[in-house]
């Protein structure tokens, strides 16, 4: 087919990169997914546009938005191809692709136009409210062409007319979706930051208890003293002390000064780092039991591992919040435990019991993920 292109609207010399005349190479292979799915992404458009460019019939202006779309791709493919960090780089590979993408349909021929609708239609339930009138806008030109309503037949000539009539409102709701699937990406992130943020803080404090206790253990010491008749025993995590009168000695020492004494001759230092340790094994077991309600998510933004981690470091402090409220009689019953097996077992149960706490966030983290409406999520029913 030879091209019929005016002079006045020819398109720039080439939009393959540089070097690369018969547009065989794609790029890569790069160090992630994503930049991998950048790159192919930006030859599929790129080769659509230069189908375009050599059809019979451009749409007028063609030549400033082929442009445009050259200018796109070569920035996505630059983010995807140069070393950086963060979400900075996937964020211009993406906007830019969505971009490209909106400004083909704004130059495409009316008949492909016409296939890409049920697609545009989708990706619009999938990121528009219902209410949108841009999404409702889109939905009565799909059931004017008869796309939505199979019992309507509309001849092909009248769809082509219609489509080419429509034709900003198609590439503006294309690109209307994409700017609200980006924003939910943008949502999502923020999410994963809170919540590395909350684990990184609550690890530093785990690490600050275990050294200030292993540096001072009769600072705050995980120990119990149960009374049996006139005699007291002091128990810590690791041992226990010799028995000793729970009467006022001789030298008139109160049961307290007692108590005390024999704390400061039996707790060891890595009585406090023990108990971390425990509940934070037992958060690892509640974080194992919980993946089997966790949906896998096509996005990198690796939610589902943030929620398993925050686990980790709640679960060695509840060990060591739980006992320290046991030590203090806050829970009436609870307040002697009688060997050391019995405070590692309580730690254990303590451990596992911030999942009363981190359920929270999980449903949370499940809510913010549901709202990126992709494979991963529930399908939306079309009108």
């Amino acid at each position: 087919m030879t091209s019929t292109l005016p002079a006045r609207i020819q398109p720039p010399p080439s939009l393959r990169p540089a070097g690369d005349p018969a547009g065989a190479r794609v790029g890569g292979p790069a160090r992630s997914g994503w930049r991998e799915a950048t790159l192919t992404r930006a030859m599929e458009i790129e080769s659509l546009a230069d189908w375009v460019r050599a059809g019979e019939e451009p749409h007028p202006g063609c030549d400033v938005l082929l442009e445009a779309i050259r200018v796109h791709l070569g920035a996505a493919r630059e983010a995807a191809t140069t070393r950086g960090r963060g979400g900075a780089p996937l964020e211009r590979a993406r906007t830019n692709l969505d971009a490209a993408e909106s400004l083909l349909l704004d130059i495409a021929p009316p008949w492909y136009l016409l296939g890409a609708i049920p697609s545009v239609l989708g990706h619009a339930q999938r990121h528009l409210v219902a209410t949108d009138p841009r999404r409702r806008q889109l939905e009565r030109v799909a059931q004017a062409l008869g796309i939505t309503n199979s019992q309507q037949r509309v001849p092909p000539d009248e769809r082509l007319t219609i489509v080419a009539r429509e034709r900003g409102t198609i590439a503006g709701v294309m690109r209307a979706a994409s700017s609200a699937a980006h924003r939910e990406l943008v949502r999502l992130r923020s999410f994963r930051n809170v919540v590395v943020a909350a684990t990184v803080v609550l690890a530093l404090l785990v690490v600050a208890v275990a050294v200030g206790g292993f540096v001072r253990p009769a600072m705050v010491p995980l120990c119990f003293a149960p009374e049996d008749g006139a005699q007291a025993i002091v128990v810590c995590p690791t041992r226990q002390s010799a028995p000793f009168p729970a009467a006022p000695g001789a030298a008139g020492a109160s049961v307290e000064q007692n108590i005390d004494q024999a704390t400061a001759r039996t707790v060891r230092p890595y009585d406090l780092l023990l108990i971390m340790v425990i509940g934070l094994i037992a958060a690892a077991v509640a974080a194992a039991a919980a993946v089997r309600g966790i949906r896998g998510s096509s996005e990198r933004y690796g939610v589902p591992v943030a929620l398993a981690l925050l686990k980790l470091p709640t679960g060695a402090l509840t060990a060591f919040l739980g006992l320290l409220l046991m030590r203090g009689q806050f829970v009436p019953g609870l307040s002697a435990l009688d060997t050391s097996a019995q405070i590692l077992a309580w730690a254990l149960v303590f451990g596992y019991a911030q999942q009363l706490f981190t359920r929270l966030v999980d449903q949370q983290g499940h809510a913010v993920l549901d709202s990126v409406r992709g494979a991963n999520s529930a399908p939306v029913t079309p009108p």
